[in-house]
């Protein structure tokens, strides 16, 4: 597996952080919205359409990021959980052979209570705490028969075993515990990031929600143009490469083929499945977005490309964290069909890229899977571009 190189666009950074000029006026609108919020209700004090649109889109990348939390305290859970039922039936399993073996201690000590002999002794060792200590302590042993002796270590090494399996089942299920209340809490810190942008939005006149829209479409037109010059660029590159291809084969005589059988392979290989991904992804158009959601009929971000690159027989992780890890990270200007494109510097979002600057993904609460530029937030949110297969 190839390491992971972030591509960086041109931005600004601070102690060694990236700090994109959109991230930058998301935070210079909060602390205005906060500055605002501390000042006495004025004319002026409420927060222009500009400063609500950002204040938006950054809540809704904030609740995305929590989402992702949340999927990842989720999955973690559900292992948890398989542990603790493993345990628990191992626990079981393991308590009824120990009963089964007390039983045969006892038939023992009936039977030689029967006779008159050491019935005592076994009767002592099946009361015990620890039947160890107690055969430290005596003879008993040497007055048992050898299937006496099986019986004994048996029940000695169930004993052993269980307990150790019952304080694991323990640790397990408190382990799960905490786990399903950070769930809760992962859960509970979506539904307030979009509870307060849905608040926002609530507030805003019919006028100033038609300037709202017309910002959103400013910057589609503008991610549009953005995606329109990749193609431009990819198809310019292509060409050139061609052309140096045709040049190399008319001054040799031949055609350039040494060293290029098994990378031409590779990425028919990669065509095949990238083509299967993306035409799961096309039939999901439309289908809403819901967090957490992983298919058939919803989905959030990281569900649609796990969903989409499994219906081409390609495991993926199920969070936005986890997938940037699996393939190789390649360049912007090198992203082909089928790639995953990552966004903002924490990885919270990621798309299905089909060509000529475009992707399929599951953008946000409220929206539906759609097909948009992968400049819909601008270029310095792009966080990094990997090829899954």
């Amino acid at each position: 597996m190839a390491s992971h190189r972030k591509w960086s666009p041109t931005g600004t950074r601070i102690a060694g952080i990236r700090t994109p000029a959109l991230a930058t006026a998301a935070l210079t609108s909060v602390a205005l919205l906060s500055q605002t919020a501390n000042a006495a209700p004025s004319a002026d004090s409420k927060p222009s359409i500009e400063e609500v649109e950002k204040k938006v889109d950054d809540l809704y990348h904030q609740a995305e990021a929590a989402t992702e939390k949340y999927n990842a305290t989720r999955e973690k859970t559900a292992q948890q959980r398989k542990r603790v039922d493993s345990l628990l039936d191992d626990v079981a399993q393991r308590t009824e052979k120990l009963n089964t073996a007390r039983d045969e201690l006892g038939s023992f000590a009936a039977a030689q209570y029967r006779t008159g002999a050491s019935a005592p002794d076994t009767a002592t060792l099946l009361l015990a705490d620890n039947p160890q200590d107690y055969f430290d302590q005596t003879q008993l042993m040497s007055r048992l028969t050898s299937r006496q002796k099986v019986a004994v270590d048996d029940y000695i090494t169930e004993q052993a075993a269980t307990t150790k399996k019952r304080a694991e089942a323990s640790q397990s299920l408190q382990t799960l515990t905490t786990t399903q209340s950070a769930l809760r809490t992962s859960k509970a810190d979506v539904q307030r990031k979009l509870a307060e942008a849905r608040d926002l939005l609530s507030k805003l006149t019919a006028e100033e929600k038609a300037r709202l829209a017309a910002i959103e479409k400013k910057k589609q037109e503008a991610a549009d143009r953005k995606a329109a010059e990749l193609a431009q660029q990819q198809a310019a590159a292509e060409k050139k490469a061609q052309e140096a291809a045709a040049q190399q084969q008319t001054t040799t005589g031949t055609t350039a083929t040494t060293g290029t059988t098994g990378s031409s392979a590779t990425d028919s290989s990669y065509t095949a499945k990238a083509d299967k991904a993306l035409a799961f992804a096309r039939a999901q158009v439309g289908k809403p977005y819901v967090w957490g959601a992983t298919g058939p009929g919803s989905y959030d971000c990281s569900g649609l490309t796990q969903a989409a690159w499994k219906a081409a027989g390609v495991d993926l992780p199920r969070t936005t964290w986890d997938q940037v890890n699996v393939g190789t990270t390649v360049p912007l200007s090198d992203i082909k069909p089928g790639d995953l494109v990552f966004f903002y510097d924490d990885i919270s979002h990621v798309g299905l890229y089909v060509g000529n600057g475009m992707m399929i993904h599951a953008p946000k609460p409220g929206a539906y899977v759609r097909e948009e530029s992968i400049f819909y937030g601008g270029e310095s949110i792009i966080h990094s571009v990997v090829r899954p297969a």
